[in-house]
């Protein structure tokens, strides 16, 4: 064994732990990231809550969009949870090491609810599809046998994938440093780590993408460019309006999710800069979360009438029981 093997032998061994940096070349500003990220879990868990409770319990919401929209909050409150609570434990203890089984636990539950949301968001635009193009056969296309059909599909339809692309990723060596410069095990920054060349792996992630998220991503487009095209020739200004009111919300977390995600992912690994890439992780693991109760209820009457029906009667039964 050469001297070349030994030292990476050495190296890998250390690999059995890895240690997260996250935010820490910010040290002044440890105190604010933790208030911040503190009060965005919290509005996260809040806001998404409120949603699924909103939707539970009016009889208006249970309708196949609503069914969807609860499915999504759902998890978007498990996806922010696989990430966001590590990032305020390394904040307030600064203890950053987490073990390889910890982290490739943490890739493979990362990526199967990414998978989850890619999925999910293109069975809404269909759900929108056939709500705006087929409504007299709404009813019998979105039954609820197969509204549970779609939805238990994008749960688990990617999970095995994604536990063979997290083995594959970390059967590799690690030599270069067990340093990962972002706030959580992620796929560019554990491969930036491997010895020797990753282009096979690379090139496997691309692929892996392309079939969870381009192809979800296109027939998203697809069902848009139906859906604008029956829009646009409804022959009132009032039924365009609406009609174009109930996909806006859903369209702009597309945009969102899909486009910070797809610039992390699709650029190669020596274009892969650590700052851009935290800063584009936060968007679509952390902001487009926080920002789903918000985009989905203030552009939805029926949320926001549900919400005020749900407040008038609690406030009447408190007052009743003070009376």
């Amino acid at each position: 064994m050469t001297n070349e093997e030994i030292h990476a032998h050495h190296n890998d061994s250390m690999a059995h732990h890895f240690i997260l940096l996250g935010f820490s070349d910010l040290p002044k500003l440890q105190g604010f990231l933790s208030g911040v990220f503190a009060i965005m879990y919290l509005a996260v868990l809040t806001g998404n809550s409120l949603i699924i409770i909103i939707i539970r319990l009016d009889p208006i919401l249970q309708r196949p969009m609503y069914f969807f929209l609860a499915n999504f909050s759902s998890l978007e409150i498990c996806y922010v949870s696989v990430t966001l609570p590590r990032v305020l434990f390394n904040i307030w203890t600064q203890e950053r090491t987490i073990s390889r089984v910890s982290c490739a636990t943490q890739l493979c539950f990362f990526l199967i609810l990414g998978n989850t949301e890619c999925f999910l968001l293109a069975v809404m635009s269909y759900d929108r599809y056939v709500a705006i193009c087929n409504p007299l056969h709404y009813g019998l296309i979105m039954n609820p046998k197969k509204c549970a059909q779609l939805a238990g599909g994008s749960w688990l339809g990617g999970i095995p994938v994604q536990i063979g692309q997290t083995c594959q990723i970390f059967s590799l060596h690690f030599c270069n440093s067990n340093q990962i410069n972002h706030f959580f095990c992620d796929i560019p920054p554990i491969l930036q780590l491997a010895c020797g060349d990753t282009s096979a792996h690379e090139a496997s992630v691309y692929v892996v993408v392309m079939l969870v998220a381009a192809v979800p991503f296109m027939l998203i487009l697809a069902s848009y460019s139906k859906i604008i095209s029956t829009i646009l020739r409804l022959p009132t200004a009032k039924g365009r309006t609406k009609a174009f009111s109930t996909c806006s919300s859903h369209l702009l977390v597309v945009v969102l999710f899909f486009g910070s995600a797809t610039i992390t992912y699709f650029r190669p690994k020596s274009s892969h800069s650590a700052g851009t890439d935290k800063l584009l992780s936060l968007v679509y693991t952390v902001v487009t979360p926080m920002l789903n109760p918000l985009i989905y209820s203030l552009r939805n009457k029926d949320v926001i009438a549900s919400l005020k029906k749900i407040i008038s009667q609690s406030t009447a039964s408190r007052f009743s029981l003070i009376c």
